[in-house]
């Protein structure tokens, strides 16, 4: 009996030495239950100058193998627009392909897990079978806070079971002309709509904490005055407005364009993107006043703030003073988006020359994982595979359906003309291509970066699909892309109007014809 109570002494003994040992390996920046400043002060000290200048890379998918990221320790991924698991869009290809990269972050001398980043501007619309909700504009429409504010969460839910856990949503622009060929990401050409819903859409996708795993980083965008643009100032040849001048004084700037950015930084903004636009001449991308007077300064922003694709190098005639102009501005992370090696060797003769402090690059890489440690990505850094069914879901796509049918906007009824009677026999004819073309419907930043053409892209339901499918069998329903029927009479006619899918600047128009 001693002998026995020996033993267990001795293994309750060994035990706690082992748990002890177990507890002496975890680094400071690793135990969740430290506070965050003090992991990411922790974690600052141990990182080598490349380790950080790694951090404040964003690359795009097609442009890095995982070996890269872990040679060049980079902080984050993107899939644009089209940037879907080549041959493979598939909710299980893409959680392979970003599980892919995770994994090679991981692998890393410190083990600083990757922020994937994708634009899930309605729904997480890069993934076939992915639920798309309509676009802002039509969101706007609806004046249903709730609503949005649970598309958010649909988006973010769809998103996870891809492993990616940021999103560049929710747009905060406020459309001051039609023409731009990115109007409809914006809500509304009301400040007020646009800082109702775009908080809406911010906490959807963020819910009640950020380190929870269903939820995801938003990022408000494009800060600032995007949607003020001037007509003809556009530095791209062909377009009009997007990317242009704001040319307004700065009590309209803070009126119109930055009020909801207050409202996105109360309901809990930790990721900002920064516009390709210019106020009064002066790019955004090297705009320290708004950046860091206004922004961090003033607003108390705290989280990271993230080029635009490429925005960085255009602001100043040569590419190394566009990235001292930006990252001094107060810029933390580039969307290079491809050429990694020139943005970090960039970064490294700055600082040795002594045109970026060591200080500046510490602040940046603090906002960074700052945020990665708020997010729990260190903790939790892959997707849920549990939720992979319920992307493209029955449920989902019932919100969906509201919201459509929310956002429609009925003009004119005259001699009751609407509802139509299903059951009644009578003559539908359906006129327009676009009634049978999905991606008409879609918009651009469906799969594609443009958009798609056609009915095969994704899952979804046309409308002239739905009008066959809603009739009863004493309808009569013909349908001619061209508007041609041969037909003396018909009861009903339903004529579709609709435009080709566009995004940015290939949508800037001068006349809407």
């Amino acid at each position: 009996m001693v002998k026995l109570r020996f033993l267990i002494t001795l293994m309750t003994a060994l035990l706690f030495f082992v748990s002890a040992a177990a507890q002496d390996d975890v680094l400071p920046y690793q135990n969740p239950d430290l506070p965050i400043e003090e992991r990411v002060a922790d974690l600052l000290e141990r990182m080598t100058d490349d380790e950080k200048f790694g951090q404040m890379t964003l690359i795009e998918r097609g442009s890095i193998s995982p070996a890269a990221v872990t040679e060049y320790t980079i902080g984050a991924v993107l899939s644009g627009g089209g940037g879907y698991p080549p041959g493979n869009n598939t909710v299980e290809g893409w959680m392979a392909m970003v599980h892919e990269y995770q994994d090679a972050a991981l692998s890393t001398r410190l083990g600083i897990p990757l922020l994937y980043g994708v634009d899930a501007v309605h729904g997480h619309s890069n993934v076939a079978g992915a639920v798309l909700f309509p676009h802002n504009v039509g969101l706007g429409a609806t004046r249903n806070p709730d609503l949005v504010r649970e598309i958010g969460r649909v988006t973010a839910l769809e998103m996870i079971a891809t492993g990616i856990y940021w999103n560049y949503s929710p747009v905060l622009a406020v459309p001051q002309d039609i023409r731009w060929g990115r109007a409809y990401e914006g809500y509304s050409e009301n400040t007020e709509l646009v800082t109702e819903l775009g908080s809406a859409m911010l906490v959807g996708l963020q819910g009640d904490a950020l380190n929870d795993p269903l939820t995801v980083l938003g990022t408000p965008k494009h800060f600032v005055g995007d949607g003020g643009t001037a007509y003809g100032t556009s530095p791209l040849g062909g377009a009009l407005l997007d990317r242009g001048d704001t040319q307004v004084d700065e009590e309209t700037l803070r009126a119109v364009h930055l009020a909801p950015y207050y409202a996105a930084l109360d309901n809990g903004a930790r990721s900002i993107m920064i516009s390709y636009s210019s106020w009064n001449g002066e790019p955004m991308h090297g705009h320290a006043y708004l950046i860091q007077e206004v922004l961090r300064g003033e607003m108390g922003f705290q989280g990271f703030i993230v080029s635009d694709w490429g925005g960085i190098d255009t602001i100043a005639p040569n590419y190394y003073d566009a990235v001292v102009q930006a990252i001094n501005a107060g810029i933390d992370m580039n969307m290079v988006p491809y050429d990694y090696e020139r943005f970090i060797e960039t970064l490294r003769t700055a600082v040795a020359n002594g045109d970026i402090s060591m200080a500046r690059i510490d602040e940046a890489v603090a906002n960074i994982l700052r945020v990665k440690f708020e997010l729990g990505l260190f903790e939790n850094p892959y997707g849920d595979p549990e939720l992979q069914a319920s992307v493209g879901s029955e449920e989902h796509r019932a919100l969906a359906r509201e919201a459509v049918s929310q956002s429609l906007v009925l003009l004119k009824n005259e001699n009751e003309a609407l509802p139509l009677d299903a059951d009644a026999a009578q003559t539908v004819l359906v006129a327009g291509s676009g009634a049978n073309n999905l991606g008409m419907q879609a918009g651009g930043w469906s799969i594609e970066w443009q958009g798609f053409n056609g009915n095969n892209a994704t899952e979804g339901t046309t409308l002239l699909a739905a009008l066959e499918a809603a009739l009863g069998e004493n309808v009569e329903l013909r349908f001619s892309p061209r508007g041609r029927f041969d037909v003396e009479h018909a009861d009903v006619g339903i004529v579709v109007v609709g435009e080709r899918p566009y995004a940015e600047f290939e949508g800037d128009d001068p006349d809407l014809e």
